[in-house]
């Protein structure tokens, strides 16, 4: 039901090429070609030209005039208190 036979297939060509005409879908297919090609010669000169210009050294920054930070404290304290939780209705009363 969903898929397409043989027949189906043929018939679908024809009907591109009766529409189409042989002389338009071969020149579409051309078309198709000539761009396919002039991308791949695209990349390839993009390739190139990455390859091409030298990558400068890095660069190292000028230090910054700050007053040294003071260390961070990671001694361990006591835990805060906790405070009783709130009475619930029960043992209110």
């Amino acid at each position: 039901m969903g898929g397409f036979s043989l027949w189906h297939i043929l018939i679908l060509a024809i009907l591109v090429l009766l529409l189409f005409g042989g002389s338009r879908f071969s020149n579409m297919m051309g078309d198709i070609a000539k761009g396919m090609k002039s991308f791949k010669q695209g990349l390839s000169d993009d390739d190139e030209a990455k390859n091409r210009q030298p990558v400068p050294p890095p660069q190292q920054l000028p230090p910054q005039a700050q007053a040294p930070q003071p260390p961070i404290d990671i001694t361990p304290r006591a835990a805060d208190p906790v405070a009783p939780p709130p009475p619930v209705d029960d043992q209110a009363r």
